[in-house]
């Protein structure tokens, strides 16, 4: 069973290279999800068993000061949706004789009846600003409850997590199994100057959204605009003719997108940051207000003069010309081999 939590595309688009190399390995995974996540993965891989979970329902304030209000406002709901999905996987285990669980950032999604529950997460310290302490010890107690802990990242000092995903002290047994990506870099030619990457819980998704569209409609640059909404519908268009707009975007259609894009503009999410790096691109980045996560990773790539960044509120046009003085992204090196990761559950 594999598990992304639904909270923008990102947990589910780094389980496609971890549900690719399962069925290479001879294994049959199961696909578990809830929302956009649920349909990504069901374009991704269509031949596969797909079930849906009960949902988080994760939204953002409208304010980025209140998220965390918000946040603790939702956490009764939350704590029910983990519960719900407990008994959920506890029933499937049974009925589908699953051998073995990762789940991506959900809390619920593990089996008392297994000793093959994986976690993958690159927060094992949760920023939270003045709470971190807090959200970080509270993070510890669930992640302790799973078998081993998959990080995507490398262990030594040349990482993308920084101190969220190195910690002093882990819960559980931890292994840095690379940076996953389900890209590949190709050498095609420039069509686009910038490539919008929109994703992350509404209403800031679609803040930003107007934001770009008002400040990029007088550009003469070519932008391919990816709204990251999971909808056949059309519901915009761009009054520059510069402008190609798309819904969504998946697998290779998206792999060529960003290959043939000078620069990518979107929030610091880490699974754009590690599909970044993995195509060593240059990049702006903007992060969703009110997330310490997005901002210490912006921080850190603009301190280390890889890609700039601003805040939301801040965005202009003009700001894209700080571009040129960062060197861009770059490839830290492989993933682990899913040979030797699968091994955890052969061993069972």
């Amino acid at each position: 069973m594999v598990a992304p939590l639904n909270w923008g595309l990102g947990h589910a688009s780094r389980c496609v290279p971890i549900i690719t190399e399962l069925q290479v390995n001879g294994f049959e995974p199961i696909i578990t999800s809830d929302g956009d996540s649920l349909k990504l993965l069901k374009l991704e891989f269509p031949n596969l068993m797909h079930i849906e979970l009960p949902s988080y329902n994760i939204r953002y304030s409208e304010k980025g000061k209140n998220l965390k209000w918000k946040l603790l406002q939702d956490t009764p709901r939350i704590l029910s949706a983990v519960k719900a999905e407990n008994r959920m996987t506890e029933e499937l285990v049974k009925e589908l004789e699953i051998s073995g669980i990762i789940s991506d950032n959900r809390f619920g999604v593990r089996s008392k009846n297994l000793k093959t529950n994986i976690f993958i997460t690159h927060q094992l310290k949760v920023l939270s600003g003045t709470t971190t302490f807090l959200s970080s010890i509270i993070n510890k107690q669930y992640v302790k409850k799973f078998d081993q802990c998959w990080v995507p990242d490398f262990e030594g000092t040349e990482n993308l997590s920084g101190i969220m995903g190195h910690p002093e002290n882990t819960p559980i047994p931890v292994k840095y199994i690379g940076l996953l990506s389900r890209f590949q870099k190709k050498d095609l030619p420039l069509n686009y100057e910038y490539l919008v990457l929109l994703s992350g819980p509404e209403p800031q998704r679609t803040k930003l959204e107007h934001l770009l569209l008002k400040e990029l409609e007088n550009t003469r640059s070519r932008i391919l605009f990816v709204r990251g909404k999971m909808t056949e519908k059309k519901e915009i268009k761009s009054k520059n003719r510069y402008i190609q707009i798309e819904n969504y975007l998946y697998g290779k259609t998206l792999e060529n997108a960003i290959n043939e894009s000078r620069t990518v503009i979107s929030r610091p999410g880490y699974t754009t940051l590690m599909d970044l790096s993995a195509l060593g691109k240059k990049a702006f980045f903007i992060p969703t207000p009110g997330q310490p996560e997005q901002e210490y990773l912006a921080a850190s790539l603009q301190q280390k003069g890889l890609a700039p960044y601003c805040a939301q509120d801040d965005f202009k046009l003009d700001k894209l010309e700080d571009i040129k003085a960062y060197k861009g992204l770059s490839n830290l090196g492989d993933c682990m081999s899913f040979k030797h990761l699968f091994a955890f559950f052969e061993s069972e």
